[in-house]
């Protein structure tokens, strides 16, 4: 490998690492919402593989560690994964306590990251062997996996019986592209599904208030005060070793180790069950919020790791909630990634250690440094002038774009019908997996009734 690659992967993992920072301090940004479309256009673009695993590898951590902050400022998740964080987080808010939380929580995602980088190469290497006899059977295992996700949700019925309409849905569309002509028969339109999947609640919502009854039965609200308390600031680079306490170390570790092990489970799912379950027997508030918030940011820090890099290392399909939300256009982007050649069939082991590695330490590096020293600055800007629609418009847009490049003006109609069902079903309770494993299973799963 010669310098100029490494030099563009550093190069990478610092836009990564930057973007993300200040993505994860705004309020709400869902991680598969903002990550996937990113990831997308650099793989459609024409970056190198390696590259786009050490942006990716960098973004995710900085996400994660950043998305915490105005849980313990605001109350307000920074993403899907933190918002189980919440309730624990305002706990040390009550007494005074948020710059503690922020702490907490950007070090126990530091300890994730330690644990779940080599652990997880490690157990996608010991997969690796049986990859190949996974990927014969990929359609049964995607329809296993929206199956097994759909039990998983609360609403498991309505999930099941979503999975055949909404796969007849997009082959459907296909099949009717093919016919007018609008795409060759031979050419299969994912990309925009995938990211209309993406954006679905978004859109769902924009069509919504459209319609004037239901812009009138909103809520108002005036003027949200959020008051920022100064804090003292740190001194030299901060050490998570430090910050954390014995026990808050070893519940990290512990909750990482598991987070890494059940790569293929839901990671809020297993955030939640986990941080509740080492933190129960604590009857003291505050140390209770403490041990908390470090275990589970940890946890959702490994379970995106993992979910990424072992589906990607040993088979080569994204066989986790994480790797068909987030990282499904490092697995499937045609015509650049398809399920046959993709970032699993281009790189080596020693490609995928070297990648994690530069996006790990130059994301921990960067990112912990600030979130310790400089959270509540950087969080009253984001709030002051990055406004959540922004970000969601600039998404919608890149969504829009490459919906035109899929198959024309037709796809963009197209992709907001896949998108205003995604939507209400994910309104119902059918969450991303399970759309994503039906967008796979589609073509297999509607050729069993033709």
């Amino acid at each position: 490998m010669d310098l100029v690659l490494i030099l563009h992967m550093i190069i990478a993992s610092l836009a990564g690492t930057v973007l993300y920072t200040l993505i994860g301090i705004a309020p709400g940004t869902d991680e598969t919402a903002v990550l996937a479309p990113v990831t997308m256009v650099m793989v459609l673009t024409g970056f190198e593989p390696i590259v786009i695993l050490t942006f990716f590898i960098s973004a995710i951590i900085a996400k994660k560690l950043t998305d915490s902050i105005p849980v313990a400022i605001a109350g307000i998740p920074g993403g899907v994964m933190s918002a189980p964080m919440v309730e624990h987080a305002m706990v040390l808010k009550k007494h005074g306590m948020p710059e503690v939380s922020i702490r907490k929580m950007a070090s126990g995602s530091v300890i994730g990251t330690i644990v779940a980088v080599p652990l997880s190469l490690l157990l996608a290497n010991f997969i690796l062997p049986f990859g190949d006899t996974l990927s014969q059977y990929a359609n049964q295992v995607f329809l296993g996996g929206a199956v097994f996700l759909a039990l998983m949700t609360k609403s498991r019925w309505f999930a099941l019986l979503s999975i055949l309409p909404f796969a007849f849905l997009i082959q459907g569309l296909r099949n009717f592209y093919w016919e007018i002509g609008v795409v060759p028969e031979d050419t299969t339109v994912f990309t925009s599904f995938f990211l209309g999947i993406t954006l679905g609640p978004v859109i769902l919502k924009l069509v919504e208030l459209l319609n004037r009854k239901v812009r009138d039965r909103l809520p108002r609200y005036g003027i949200k005060e959020i008051i920022l308390t100064k804090r003292t600031p740190e001194k030299g680079f901060p050490n998570p070793f430090k910050i954390l306490t014995k026990k808050e170390v070893g519940t990290s570790s512990i909750a990482s180790f598991f987070g890494v092990l059940t790569f293929f489970m839901s990671p809020v799912g297993m955030t939640i069950f986990l941080g509740e379950t080492l933190t129960s027997r604590i009857k003291e508030p505050i140390k209770r919020a403490s041990r908390a918030v470090s275990s589970m940011d940890g946890l959702t820090n490994a379970a995106y790791i993992s979910g990424t890099l072992i589906p990607l290392i040993a088979i080569g399909l994204p066989l986790s909630p994480t790797a068909i939300g987030p990282g499904g256009a490092l697995f499937n982007a045609p015509p650049v990634f398809t399920p046959e050649n993709n970032i699993h069939h281009m790189l080596s082991m020693g490609d995928f250690v070297l990648a994690t590695i530069i996006g790990s330490v130059v994301a921990i590096s960067i990112t912990f440094y600030i979130t310790i020293k400089y959270a509540q600055q950087i969080c009253a800007f984001v709030f002051r002038y990055i406004p959540h629609e922004a970000m969601l418009g600039l998404f919608i847009g890149l969504v829009l774009m490459l919906s035109y490049m899929d198959a024309g003006i037709l796809n963009i109609f197209g992709v907001i019908l896949v998108g205003l069902v995604a939507g209400f079903l994910h309104r119902k309770g059918v969450n991303y997996g399970v759309q994503f494993m039906t967008l796979y299973a589609a073509p297999w799963l509607v050729s069993l009734f033709f």
